[in-house]
C-alpha cells in the first residue's frame, strides 16, 4: 500500500516534471557544476552523458478543511502527504462540499442529542434554527462539527452556539439539562439521548438521508485513499425484551383471535431489528391443555402452535432462564430445545444439560460478534439444569458467569448479560439487585438486562456498560396484580423494549421503547402522554 502511494504521488509529480524540462530547454540551464571546457574535436564522456533532470524533491501537500470529522481525518493523513494549513497550495484536499457529489464523497451524518434521562423525544427543526442563531435554549458543539454545520443554517452566525471540546459534550449535557448538542453520529454514546428532528431519527432503520437536515459531505480529491461511504454503514441493532410467557389469558387470546395477534401493534419493532432477544419461560408442549384465562394455577405450558407468534416477529436469540422452564417436565423441554434448533435459534441462560445451559449464545454482525450469557439465580429447584437434565443456568455464587463474561470480553466479544433474578414489584432496584447486576457489570458487560420482572424497575450506567434491572413483560397477561394487603396495581402493563445501537462493534446509544399491555395479550405503544408520565417515574427513580 506504502508502494502504491509512493507511486500515486510521482504521477502527481509527472506534469510538474515535464513542465520542468520544457523550461531547461527553452531558457537558461540551471547552475551547472564545475567541468572543464572541451573542443568539438575532442569529446569527453562527460559530453556525452544524457543532460541531468531536476525533479522537484517536495510531496504534494494535504489540506484538510476545519469542517472535517475526526473520523475523515484520521483516513486522510493515511496518505502520508504532509499537512499544510493552506488550501491554495495542497495537491490533495479534503473538503467540505455543498452538495452531494456523483462520486469519492462520503455522506457525514450528525445527530442532535440530550442528556440521557430526557423526556422529549424531538424537536423541529425550526426550534433547532431557533437554537443556533440564539433566540431559543442553548446548543453545544465542536468547533468543525459548527463549520461542517453552516450551511445547513443557511451560514447563518451561530449566535446560539457554544463550542466545547468533544471529551466534554456529555458532562457539559448531564449539567444543564435541556440543553442540546449537535455531535457526528459516530461519536455517539450511551449517556446521551439522540432526538428526533421533525420525526425523524438517524438511529431508525428506515431512516433516509433526504428526509434529515443533519448532513454535511466530504471529498478527498485526488483520492489516495478511500474514506467511507458513511459513517452509518456499520450500524447493529440489537432489542432487548422482558418475560414471554404464552399461557393462560394471552393463549387463549391467540387461539382466538389468531396466534400473531399479540405483535399487531409492536411488530415492526420486533423485527426492524438485527438481533432480537426473547425471553421465553415456558416450554411448549403437544400434551398442552386448552388455554384458560381464568386458570389460576402457576404450572404453565404453551400450545405448540403458539411458537407461530415467535416465528412471525424474527426471534434471532432465545433466553431459557424463566423459572418456569420445566413446569411440564423436562420432556417438553427437550422437545422445545429442539423446536429452537429446528429454527435455527441459538440458546442461552438455559440447555439439555447443565454444561450446555452455561454456554454462551454468539451471533456475528457487520463483521462483530455478540456474546449472550445468562442464569437463573432463585430457582425453583426443578428449573435449574442438572448435570443431565435440562433446565436453566444456576447462577449459584455467580463465579462461573464473571469468569466466562471476562473471557468473552478478552475475545473481543460485544457481551450481554441477562438475569432471571427474583421479582420484586418496585420500580427501584433492592439491594441483592444491585450487588449481583453490578457485579457483571464490573466484569465487563456492555449490557446486564434483568428478563425476571413484570413489574418494570430502573436503570442505570455503572462501570463501562449500561443496567437495566427490569424491563417488565413482554408477551404474558398480566394486567393488574393484588398485593396482599388487599391494594391493587396495573403497572404490569408497562413495558419497556430496550433497543441498544452498536456502532463498528462499540455501544452509541440506547432507545427506551415503551409499551402498555391491552387485552391481557397485546401491547401497544404508549401515548406521548403515558410514555411521558412513565419515563419521567422511571427516571427519577433511576436517581436522574
Amino acid at each position: 500500500m506504502i508502494i502504491f502511494r509512493q507511486v500515486f504521488l510521482l504521477a502527481l509529480l509527472l506534469p510538474m516534471i515535464s513542465a520542468c524540462a520544457q523550461t531547461v530547454a527553452a531558457g537558461a540551464m540551471p547552475p551547472q557544476p564545475d567541468i572543464p571546457i572541451l573542443t568539438p574535436f575532442q569529446p569527453s564522456e562527460a559530453s556525452l552523458s544524457p543532460s541531468p533532470v531536476y525533479l522537484p524533491t517536495a510531496i504534494p501537500g494535504l489540506w484538510i478543511a476545519p469542517s472535517a470529522p475526526d473520523e475523515l481525518r484520521l483516513d486522510a493523513e493515511k496518505s502520508a502527504a504532509p499537512l499544510v494549513d493552506s488550501r491554495e497550495v495542497a495537491g490533495i484536499r479534503l473538503d467540505l462540499v455543498t452538495s452531494r457529489p456523483a462520486e469519492n464523497s462520503s455522506t457525514w451524518i450528525y445527530a442532535l442529542a440530550a442528556a440521557f434521562p430526557t423526556v422529549s423525544d424531538g424537536v423541529t427543526f425550526d426550534e433547532l434554527k431557533a437554537s443556533w442563531n440564539g433566540s431559543a435554549g442553548g446548543l453545544l458543539m465542536t468547533a468543525s462539527t459548527f463549520d461542517a454545520m453552516k450551511p445547513v443554517f443557511d451560514n447563518q452566525p451561530g449566535k446560539g452556539v457554544r463550542i466545547v471540546a468533544a471529551q466534554d459534550l456529555s458532562a457539559e449535557l448531564w449539567q444543564e439539562r435541556g440543553t442540546w448538542a449537535i455531535l457526528p453520529f459516530e461519536a455517539l454514546e450511551p449517556r446521551l439521548k439522540v432526538l428526533e428532528i421533525d420525526g425523524v431519527s438517524p438511529l431508525r432503520k428506515e431512516f433516509k438521508v433526504a428526509a434529515y437536515p443533519l448532513v454535511a459531505y466530504f471529498r478527498l480529491e485526488p483520492e489516495v485513499v478511500q474514506l467511507p461511504v458513511s459513517n452509518r454503514d456499520k450500524l447493529v441493532t440489537v432489542l432487548m425484551t422482558g418475560t414471554t410467557a404464552l399461557v393462560r389469558a394471552i393463549s387463549y387470546k391467540m387461539q382466538t383471535n389468531g396466534i400473531t395477534y399479540p405483535d399487531r401493534d409492536i411488530g415492526d419493532w420486533l423485527r426492524s431489528a438485527d438481533i432480537l432477544h426473547i425471553s421465553n419461560e415456558v416450554a411448549f408442549s403437544s400434551e398442552c391443555p386448552a388455554p384458560d384465562p381464568y386458570d389460576g394455577h402457576l404450572r404453565f405450558c404453551s400450545a405448540l402452535s403458539n411458537i407461530g407468534l415467535l416465528d412471525d416477529i424474527g426471534v434471532d436469540v432465545i433466553e431459557v432462564s424463566g423459572n418456569h422452564v420445566n413446569d411440564w417436565g423436562t420432556s417438553a423441554l427437550l422437545s422445545t430445545l429442539d423446536m429452537y434448533s429446528q429454527r435455527n435459534w441459538p440458546v442461552y441462560s438455559g440447555g439439555a444439560n447443565e454444561t450446555l445451559a452455561r454456554q454462551p449464545a454468539i451471533l456475528e454482525r457487520e463483521g462483530r460478534k455478540f456474546a449472550f450469557v445468562g442464569c437463573n439465580a432463585p430457582g425453583p429447584d426443578f428449573a435449574w439444569a442438572g448435570a443431565d437434565t435440562p433446565g436453566a443456568a444456576k447462577c449459584g455464587d455467580y463465579g462461573w458467569l464473571v469468569d466466562e463474561i471476562r473471557q468473552l470480553k478478552a475475545a473481543g466479544n460485544i457481551v450481554i448479560a441477562t438475569l432471571q433474578h427474583y421479582e420484586y414489584y418496585t420500580s427501584e432496584p433492592q439491594p441483592l439487585q444491585l450487588e449481583d447486576f453490578r457485579r457483571l457489570s464490573e466484569a465487563g458487560a456492555d449490557v446486564v438486562s434483568g428478563s425476571q420482572a413484570h413489574y418494570s424497575q430502573a436503570m442505570e450506567f455503572h462501570s463501562n456498560g449500561f443496567i437495566h434491572y427490569g424491563l417488565g413483560n413482554l408477551f404474558f397477561d398480566q394486567m393488574g396484580i393484588d398485593y396482599e394487603d388487599g391494594t391493587r396495581t396495573t403497572n404490569t402493563r408497562r413495558e419497556f423494549l430496550d433497543r441498544y445501537l452498536f456502532y463498528d462493534g462499540k455501544l452509541i446509544s440506547i432507545e427506551l421503547l415503551t409499551a402498555m399491555l391491552e387485552d391481557y395479550s397485546r401491547p401497544r405503544p404508549m401515548t406521548i402522554e403515558e410514555r411521558s408520565a412513565f419515563l419521567s417515574e422511571y427516571f427519577a427513580a433511576s436517581g436522574w
